[in-house]
C-alpha cells in the first residue's frame, strides 16, 4: 500500500525575475487502489500540481510538503522522483529524436527496476502489452514521439506506465487529442494498470468524457490554484450538467 500525501502545497512558476503565484495551498492524499480525478478550467493549476509533484524546474514549491510513504518527494531529483514510484504521463510528451522506443522503455526500466531486465522476458512482456494497445511491433523502432499522432503519444505514454508499474500516475489531460477509438484503447490501458489495486491514480482533465471509461473514485474541483469541491463520481457527472459557472463565483469570493 502506497500513499501521496500533499499538504497545503504553494507553487509559483517562474518568469524571468519575476515569480507568479500559481497553487494556493493544495491538500490531497492519494492510496493504492484509488483514482482522483482533478477537473477545472484552464489557467487553474493543475498542469501545475502535476508538473510540480514531478519535479518541473519552471515551478517553484515555495511552502508546503509532497511525501511519497512519509519520503519527501520535494528533496528528490526528478530520476529519483521516478525511481521511488512516481510517473508523469504529459499532456505533450516530446519528442526524443536519435533514441528509439524500444531503447527507451528498457533505459526507462533498467533505472526504475535497479537492473537490467533479462532480454528474453522483456522483449515477450513489451511485445504483449503493445499488443494490448494495438500498437503495431515496428513502433518499438520508431523514435521516441518523433513524427507520432496525437494517439501514438498518448499510447506510448500508457505503454510506458503499464510496463513501468509505478506506485502513483499522475496522468495530465491524457484524453487531449484523441480520437473515440483511441480514448478506449488508452483507457483499457489505464484500467488495466489500476486493476492490480497496486496504483494510486490521480487524473488530470476538462472533460468528463474519459471518465465515462475510466471512473474516479473521488472527484476534486480545481479553481484559483486550490482544491474548492470534492466529491464522488457523481460531482462529475454534475460538472457535464452544470459546467464550472458556480464554483468560479465560489472561488472568486473565497
Amino acid at each position: 500500500m502506497s500513499t501521496l500525501e500533499i499538504r497545503d502545497l504553494h507553487v509559483s512558476v517562474n518568469a524571468g525575475e519575476d515569480s507568479k503565484p500559481i497553487l494556493r495551498g493544495v491538500d490531497l492524499t492519494v492510496k493504492s487502489g484509488e483514482t482522483h480525478a482533478i477537473m477545472g478550467p484552464n489557467g487553474s493549476g493543475k498542469s501545475t500540481l502535476a508538473y510540480s509533484i514531478a519535479g518541473h524546474p519552471k515551478y517553484t514549491v515555495t511552502s508546503g510538503s509532497v511525501l511519497l510513504d512519509g519520503e519527501d518527494v520535494l528533496a528528490m531529483t526528478v530520476d529519483e522522483r521516478a525511481r521511488a514510484g512516481l510517473f508523469l504521463a504529459m499532456q505533450y510528451p516530446v519528442e526524443v529524436p536519435g533514441v528509439s522506443v524500444s531503447n527507451f522503455l528498457r533505459t526507462a526500466a533498467t533505472a526504475v527496476r535497479g537492473e537490467a531486465p533479462k532480454l528474453r522476458l522483456w522483449v515477450k512482456e513489451v511485445k504483449g502489452a503493445m499488443e494490448e494497445l494495438g500498437v503495431d511491433q515496428s513502433f518499438a523502432e520508431r523514435n521516441v514521439n518523433e513524427g507520432f499522432s496525437g494517439g501514438e503519444k498518448k499510447r506510448h505514454e500508457i505503454l510506458q506506465l503499464e510496463l513501468l508499474k509505478p506506485k502513483i500516475a499522475i496522468l495530465d489531460e491524457t484524453d487531449s487529442g484523441l480520437d473515440i477509438d483511441a480514448l478506449k484503447v488508452v483507457s483499457e490501458g489505464v484500467n488495466r494498470a489500476r486493476g492490480t489495486g497496486e496504483l494510486g491514480t490521480l487524473l488530470i482533465t476538462h472533460y468528463t468524457r474519459i471518465l465515462r471509461y475510466i471512473r474516479p473514485d473521488f472527484v476534486h474541483v480545481f479553481v484559483g490554484g486550490r482544491i474548492v469541491e470534492e466529491g464522488g463520481a457523481e460531482l462529475a457527472d454534475e460538472l457535464e450538467e452544470s459546467g464550472y459557472e458556480r464554483f468560479l463565483a465560489a472561488g472568486a469570493t473565497s
